[in-house]
């Protein structure tokens, strides 16, 4: 089978759709799988193993794309995350399934449509993803092997805060109280990093000039699948749930996490994909206590092992 996968959102959401991609690769080794991504993911997604070929979701030119698309003559597609753009492109491309999610109006462009009511959170939304392989392949088994993501890095005495999140998440803790959770470590064996994404220049400048202590600033201007390797090489991620946190779950590196504390915000929906034993995941609302920051401090000093 020539197949098209599509995810054409932020990075963590693409990051959750890598299983049903590998899923299907592992058990069905002569499809072709192809991924239609956004920019932000197309250099990311060109060096992940088990999947074949990228295509960009050029949302300024989709003539193009839809023509790239329909030069590859696939069989099926199916699309983790829809809206109508999506859904004319693929329509107009003539492929012949197209299988997606029964949710939004989206869904009339597409004539394999998957009940799920997302909502329910009744898994997390990998899983949710994988799930829709079944509509193409009635006997695979919803299982990939771990870690998701083999990257080829040693692990180092290090722990890094990512303490930005892009505007994307709706549970942290503030930037005070990152730099609280690393000064209890200060004395410990542990190099201490904060690292910052592209949107996250006020937070940078607000922890560089509180630091009262040894750390270093690490500014992710590289690659998406370098900053994986960067993280992959830490023993604890600690950030609030976002993108560079499905990164860390993805390379299976411990990770001490931050989620809002409604059900479609919480863990139960956007864990990583990492085992469980390597996930430590916080609920959280903007006014937090006092009681709830020191559960979370003292988390840290467990995984850790220091006083």
């Amino acid at each position: 089978m020539n197949l098209l996968i599509t995810r054409h959102d932020k990075i963590g959401d693409f990051v959750v759709t890598l299983p049903l991609f590998k899923a299907i690769k592992e058990q069905y080794p002569k499809t072709k799988l192809t991924a239609l991504v956004s920019k932000v993911n197309f250099e990311f997604a060109k060096e992940i193993g088990f999947i074949d070929e990228v295509i960009l979701f050029d949302k300024n030119d989709l003539s193009k794309t839809q023509k790239e698309i329909k030069s590859k003559k696939f069989d099926a597609s199916i699309s983790a995350y829809i809206d109508i753009a999506l859904g004319k492109l693929l329509f107009k491309s003539k492929i012949k399934k197209r299988v997606a999610p029964a949710t939004k109006i989206a869904q009339l462009f597409f004539n394999k449509r998957v009940k799920q009511k997302r909502s329910r959170v009744e898994k997390t939304e990998w899983q949710y993803n994988l799930d829709l392989a079944k509509k193409l392949f009635p006997d695979i088994k919803l299982d990939f092997t771990r870690p998701l993501l083999n990257v080829n890095v040693e692990k180092e005495k290090k722990v890094i805060f990512h303490a930005g999140f892009g505007g994307s998440s709706d549970g942290n803790l503030s930037l005070d109280d990152y730099i609280n959770l690393a000064r209890s470590i200060k004395d410990s064996d542990y190099e201490i990093i904060f690292s910052f994404g592209p949107d996250d220049e006020k937070s940078k400048e607000y922890i560089k000039d509180k630091l009262d202590f040894e750390a270093t600033i690490f500014d992710s201007k590289i690659s998406l699948w370098k900053f994986t390797e960067f993280i992959a090489s830490s023993n604890l991620f600690v950030s609030t749930s976002t993108g560079p946190m499905h990164l860390a779950g993805a390379t299976n590196t411990k990770t001490l996490s931050f989620f809002g504390d409604t059900l479609f915000a919480s863990s139960k929906r956007w864990a990583t994909i990492s085992d469980e034993k390597c996930q430590n995941n916080f609920m959280i609302n903007k006014d937090y206590s006092k009681e709830q920051y020191l559960q979370i401090e003292k988390r840290l000093k467990e995984i850790l092992d220091v006083q």
